[in-house]
């Protein structure tokens, strides 16, 4: 029996991939409207047309990553792409278009309506209902580890006993007070994992989406391939300021820069069709009362993907026995400091088909565990936790500013786990003194020689540091 946390791209691509290789799959999950993938605009990177090559998305992949992303992981990733888009098209997955996207050297992101979360998180859907998966709405609340060894998982005070757990759960964005994202990311799980003993990597790199929006209806994002289209970024003044097909990080910073004289607009004025070509963002900015093909669209930054998690090797094994981790819930060092535009669904299904794979080898076999504790809380003060981390942990940091951040969340009454897990971001983002991706130090601008590496967390370094 195999359980999946998660109810996204990377959770129902391994529950698809073991159904069909024999295992009994049971998918923990919300509902699938209630995942990061669903909400996913833009598209899949694959490497498969005539003119592209897997060298070139490695190259870009590095670039993006500032070059401290582990070279065979990310080999092995898009090596695997065209395995991953010959996966999607077997399910009757029909892309439209590709796409430019900042930092690619080729257009080849697939895409569909510019919803292309939306379209493949349905189809996999059904094909996981076809193929029988046994599907369990609700939280899960915490994971059954003893002794160095995951049982299983808690779904809302009930025990799910799996020989093996797969966390397909997505990150830890919305610890941050703006996010486009599903609300329910706060990676309780990946700090409940590493309360229990896993270790969690990079968890100082926090991507930035360059344009968000910050309406009525809260807050939502606008896709890059509305750049990818020919929109500029333009300050107060109405100058353009950036290369809009930057990478993220670099956007992000810029826009973060003009924001401190004034508003910062993108001007989609001059796209032809942009209701046809992107509908869903069409539709909100419209209730919003922008209208993108006559108006200016205010934008700002928002935080959009963690490139830390629970550290997984190669075959996407954590650190606790049987427990398994993909998607954003995962890190491999596969994005390196800052994720490539489009790569998250790449991985997603890549690390899907993946770990199908690692366990079909694995044959994990759990013996009668006897007791596991529900170590599951109530969320407490989570607003506190988002206003300390985007104040002290957001686009620009400093010494002074994350050290002042740790102390009050010391103060802040909540579940330990996120506790554990924001102090883990703070901390690390305070070690790494230097500048690199997505992590922007105004203290230590520059990247350095000697941080040309993963910084990893855990709860036993914690205490050794802390003197416990």
């Amino acid at each position: 029996m195999i359980g999946v946390v998660g109810g996204g791209i990377a959770g129902l691509t391994a529950s698809i991939a073991l159904a069909k290789r024999g295992f009994d799959v049971t998918l923990i999950h919300k509902g699938i409207k209630n995942t990061n993938s669903y909400l996913a605009q833009a598209g899949v990177a694959f490497p498969v047309l005539e003119g592209d090559s897997i060298k070139s998305h490695v190259l870009d992949t590095i670039k993006a990553g500032r070059y401290i992303n582990d070279e065979e992981v990310v080999w092995n990733v898009i090596s695997k792409g065209s395995e991953a888009y010959d996966f999607l098209l077997s399910l009757g997955v029909e892309f439209e278009y590709t796409e430019l996207e900042g930092g690619h050297a080729f257009p080849r992101v697939f895409t569909i309506k510019n919803e292309t979360g939306r379209h493949l998180t349905q189809i996999l859907y059904m094909r996981a209902r076809e193929l029988g998966i046994n599907f369990v709405e609700g939280t899960a609340d915490a994971l059954a580890i003893k002794e160095g060894k995951c049982y299983g998982v808690f779904v809302e005070g009930e025990f799910l006993k799996f020989d093996a757990t797969i966390l397909a759960s997505g990150g830890y964005t919305a610890l941050f007070r703006y996010t486009a994202g599903s609300p329910m990311n706060t990676g309780i799980l990946i700090g409940d994992a590493v309360m229990k003993g896993a270790l969690a990597r990079d968890l100082e790199f926090v991507q930035f989406h360059p344009t968000g929006f910050i309406g009525k209806e809260g807050v939502k994002l606008i896709s890059e391939a509305v750049r990818g289209h020919g929109a500029k970024l333009v300050n107060s003044k109405g100058e353009r300021f950036v290369n809009e097909l930057e990478p993220r990080d670099v956007v992000a910073r810029a826009i973060y820069a003009e924001m401190q004289e004034g508003e910062v607009y993108l001007d989609a004025t001059r796209i032809e069709d942009f209701k046809e070509k992107f509908p869903q963002i069409y539709a909100f900015l419209i209730r919003e009362g922008v209208n993108p093909e006559k108006d200016l669209i205010p934008v700002s930054p928002i935080a959009h993907y963690s490139m830390g998690g629970l550290s997984v090797d190669l075959w996407y094994r954590s650190t606790i026995e049987n427990l398994y981790a993909i998607g954003e819930a995962a890190s491999n060092g596969f994005h390196g400091a800052n994720r490539l535009a489009s790569n998250s669904l790449l991985e997603c299904i890549v690390s899907g088909l993946e770990v199908s794979r690692t366990v079909f080898r694995d044959r994990p076999r759990l013996e009668d565990v006897g007791d596991v504790e529900d170590t599951s809380e109530e969320p407490g003060d989570l607003e506190s936790v988002r206003e300390i981390l985007w104040r002290y942990a957001g686009i620009v940091r400093n010494d002074v500013g994350i050290k002042r951040g740790l102390n009050e969340l010391e103060g802040v009454d909540v579940d330990p786990r996120i506790k554990l897990l924001a102090g883990g971001i703070l901390r690390a983002a305070l070690e790494r003194r230097e500048s690199r991706g997505a992590h922007f130090r105004e203290d230590y601008p520059f990247s350095r020689k000697e941080f040309e590496r993963s910084i990893f967390f855990s709860a036993a370094s914690l205490k050794r540091r802390e003197g416990l």
